[in-house]
């Protein structure tokens, strides 16, 4: 069951929220007299659902909700979990006049919270959508319980990375003729690629569109370049000492967070883990979904205790 829930966002913007698996259920079998199943915070001594404890997942720059749908498949065996297409990106709404800057993305997942009765939720936020999430939990404590920060830097990243970026898309050979090109280019072809990935050619096919010349990012560029220049120039450290709820940072082994600074994070976060994957890059969820569950499951596990 794919199931897509609209949401209204920041300046009316809409947004596409989506549930990629049915929610638990009650378990028929359990014992009315007994305890609940171990570890599983959705049900009451009776083995009856209350409320399935809310999970919001949020992607990163250039991503789309259905990245989280095997992620949201096991989450949803025991939570409620709702993936978000962030404003520019997947079918949420594109406008070009809309206001793309750290502020809207925060209000969104604010909204998305609110409107979808998750909280107080976990957020689970992969690069930007991990840097909306803890701003969110600075905040809004009362409507978040957990954090998942996966392979975001806290510190600025600078003038030269933005302008990297830019000559990055300008090098995109768009567009592409079909999404085996497409795999193909973001998996070997791409300058930034140092050696084959297969994970990373799928996780950008998955964000194409078919249109009358081909194959096309179902985002604009310029939005994502503007968005990212309301984050890019500032470091976010100030923002992580007000996150008080527990919060797991987790970084791929070859990803973009290095461990002196994610260990740096996690020491500076009030009540922060860590957790890295081996033979991860900054897909971490693409790359290794086994290890990245792993990592992340027993963590969920105590935050919704």
């Amino acid at each position: 069951m794919v199931r897509r829930i609209d949401v209204t966002g920041a300046g009316g913007v809409r947004l596409a929220a989506w549930e990629f698996a049915d929610p638990p259920k009650a378990d028929p079998k359990a014992d009315p007299k007994g305890d609940p199943p171990k570890g599983d915070p959705s049900r009451t001594r009776t083995g009856e659902i209350e409320r399935a404890p809310g999970v919001l997942l949020l992607h990163g720059l250039m991503g789309r909700a259905s990245h989280w749908a095997p992620t949201a498949r096991w989450l949803a065996e025991r939570y409620r979990a709702v993936a978000l297409d962030q404003r520019g990106h997947g079918q949420s709404e594109k406008p070009p006049e809309a206001s793309y800057t750290r502020g809207a993305y925060v209000e969104d997942a604010e909204a998305a919270l609110e409107q979808l009765g998750l909280a107080p939720a976990v957020l689970i936020g992969h690069a930007m959508g991990a840097l909306t999430a803890w701003q969110l939990a600075a905040k809004r404590p009362d409507l978040v319980r957990g954090l998942v920060i996966c392979d975001m830097r806290a510190s600025a990243l600078g003038a030269a990375s933005q302008r990297e970026w830019e000559d990055w898309f300008k090098a995109w050979p768009v567009p592409f003729a079909t999404l085996a090109d497409v795999r193909k280019w973001f998996g070997e072809d791409d300058p930034w690629v140092e050696r084959p990935s297969p994970s990373r050619g799928e996780f950008y096919a998955e964000v194409m569109a078919e249109s009358e010349d081909g194959w096309r990012p179902v985002f604009e560029p310029e939005q994502m370049l503007k968005s990212r220049e309301t984050w890019v120039y500032d470091a976010h450290w100030e923002e992580l000492t007000q996150v008080r709820c527990p919060a797991l940072v987790v970084r791929g082994l070859d990803g973009e967070l290095g461990r002196a600074e994610s260990q740096e994070m996690v020491r500076v976060l009030p009540d922060g883990r860590y957790a890295e994957v081996a033979e991860a890059g900054h897909l971490v969820h693409y790359d290794q979904p086994d290890a990245w569950r792993a990592a992340v499951e027993p963590f969920l596990d105590e935050a919704l205790r």
